[in-house]
This record gives C-alpha cells, sequence and structure tokens, in this order.
C-alpha cells in the first residue's frame, strides 16, 4: 500500500504541473489587472507602468508564471489586488469556515444517505421506495440557490426559528459557550441546505449499489441460513454496497477548497467559495488563482483517500 501511494504522489504531479500551466495563462487571458482594480483617476501611464512593474507584471508570462511557481512550492502565492495582504492570510482567513461547513454536512448528508438509500433498495417496488425516490428526484431538480432561499423564508422570515445569513449575530458580545451556541445556530441553515443537495445524489448511488450487492450469491447464502435481516445487511451487504458510494462522496469533498459557491453567497458564510465569487467581481486574479490550484490539489488527494478506503472496506482489494 505504501508504495502504491507514493506512485500515485508521484504520478499526481505531473498532472498538476499542466493543470498549474493551464490554470496560469486562463488567468492571464482574462480582461483587467491591478491598473483597473487599484484605479486611481490621477494615475498616469507612468505610474501604471510603475505599478505593474512593483507586481512583476511587465515580465513575459513564461518569467511571471516560473516566479509565481517557486514562490507558490514555498506558500507564498503573491498579494491581494485588492486587498493588498497576502493571498495565504486571505485564504486561511476564509478556509476554516468552509472546512466547517463541509465537514458537518458531508457527515449529516452521509447518515441520511445510507439510510435513504438502504430503505429505498429493501422495500424497492413498494410505497417507501417511491416515496424516497420522489424525494430525491426533487431534491436533484431544485437549484440549490431556491432552495436556500425557501429555507430562509420559512425558518428565518415565516418561523424566526434561526437567523437567515452570517456566522455570528452581529452587535453582540457573548462569553465562550453563548458564542459557540450562536455560531452553530448560524450554521444550521447552511449545512442543512448542503446536507441535502448531498443527500439527493448520494441516496441514489446507494440505492443502485444495495440492489446490486442484495442480489449477490453470498447474499442469498446467508439469507438462506437464516441471518437475520439487520445483521445480514449491516455486516455483509452495507459495507460492500457503500464501496461505490466512495468516489462520489471523495470527489464532492475534494472541491472543499473551492467551497460551496452559491450555498455560501446565499447564506453570506465567509468561506471560499464566497470568496471566490468576491475575487471574481473584484478582479483579484492572484486569489482566484491560489484557490483554483489548491481545489485541484485537494481533489487529487480526495481520490487518493478514496482509492485507499476501497482497500479498508474490501479486504479483498489489494494494491501492488
Amino acid at each position: 500500500m505504501g508504495r502504491y501511494v507514493i506512485r500515485r504522489l508521484l504520478q499526481a504531479l505531473p498532472l498538476l504541473f499542466l493543470l498549474s500551466i493551464f490554470m496560469f495563462t486562463l488567468i492571464h487571458l482574462l480582461p483587467g489587472g491591478p491598473e483597473e482594480v487599484l484605479y486611481n483617476p490621477n494615475l498616469d501611464e507612468a505610474g501604471r507602468q510603475a505599478l505593474r512593474a512593483s507586481l512583476g507584471l511587465d515580465d513575459p508570462v513564461p518569467i511571471q508564471y516560473l516566479k509565481w511557481l517557486v514562490s507558490a512550492l514555498h506558500g507564498n502565492f503573491g498579494y491581494s489586488f485588492f486587498t493588498n495582504q497576502t493571498v495565504s492570510s486571505v485564504i486561511l482567513d476564509h478556509f476554516p469556515s468552509t472546512l466547517e461547513l463541509f465537514s458537518l454536512a458531508l457527515l449529516l448528508a452521509l447518515f441520511i444517505a445510507i439510510t435513504l438509500g438502504t430503505l429505498s433498495a429493501t422495500r424497492q417496488g413498494r410505497l417507501t421506495d417511491y416515496f424516497v425516490t420522489t424525494l430525491t428526484y426533487v431534491g436533484i431538480s431544485l437549484p440549490i440557490f431556491l432552495l436556500g432561499l425557501l429555507m430562509q423564508e420559512i425558518f428565518s422570515r415565516w418561523l424566526g426559528w434561526l437567523p437567515p445569513s452570517g456566522d455570528v449575530t452581529a452587535g453582540y458580545t457573548y462569553d465562550f459557550f453563548n458564542g459557540l451556541l450562536d455560531h452553530l445556530i448560524h450554521l444550521i441553515l447552511p449545512m442543512t441546505v448542503l446536507a441535502l443537495t448531498f443527500t439527493a445524489r448520494w441516496s441514489r448511488y446507494m440505492r443502485s449499489s444495495m440492489l446490486e450487492v442484495t442480489r449477490q450469491d453470498y447474499i442469498r447464502t446467508a439469507r438462506a441460513k437464516g441471518l437475520p435481516p439487520i445483521p445480514l445487511l449491516r455486516r455483509h451487504a452495507l459495507r460492500n454496497a457503500v464501496i461505490p458510494l466512495i468516489t462520489v462522496v471523495a470527489i464532492d469533498f475534494g472541491s472543499v477548497a473551492g467551497g460551496a459557491a452559491i450555498t455560501e453567497s446565499v447564506f453570506a458564510w465567509p468561506g471560499m467559495g464566497r470568496l471566490f465569487l468576491d475575487s471574481a467581481e473584484h478582479r483579484d486574479y492572484p486569489v482566484l488563482l491560489a484557490i483554483l490550484i489548491l481545489s485541484a490539489v485537494f481533489v487529487v488527494l480526495f481520490n487518493l483517500l478514496a482509492d485507499i478506503l476501497y482497500a479498508v472496506m474490501d479486504p479483498r482489494i489489494r494494491y501492488a
């Protein structure tokens, strides 16, 4: 397994290198630049050139890329055009919020998706299966921004149970316990919306996989030997049925570096997705480039993690 992990990581390096070239080129093809972001009506052409020179943008693009790559490998992604902070500090300010939102939403979605998928598969063709299938199709077809707005309207405006946006209540100072409680209350709506979006797709994968596993010979043999239904599902069927779901979960969670842009925007959650949209609006290209690169790295790493989990869930899988 150790040799396999090292080999996969070495194979990922050329891929990430090519992706960095593509993304760097794409960013430089976009209109705008620091002289437009930091617009000053009194800035003459000489001042604009001096600004570009101070940011290293007067070099040829290949030279700019090499300088950026060397700096990025040392953790330095440059400076934000919009805030003049280091890109690393801007990302570190927003990444914990996205990681918190994604992690809790993933755990909630996994629990619901596995439960609904298993229930739907074991009740195939019955009312329960039709009901769960209808709910999942509604969840898949409903745009996430519309779901978020509906949740805000119902639970914030009509019922007044939950705050509509943000991560803390503005204008109030709490002690540690009440501050944490206030933060968790603000987390409920965006976490639920994101979890429901994941659940709608994941439960369909789980249902299909469970149906395939329960038709295998070893399941029929265990059932014929009189093994009760619950232990049969938990010990034999569920562990194998969840393997295809691992890939989908790994890919979805690999996008944590890019954040849940729509969800975070609807609920004004200060995460990576909202940062990405704000950076695109302000043409803050160093921040955009760093987010894209980090997203690619996370996708590669979580796909590798999915391969490792295959062997954990199914001992028959071995990697040379």
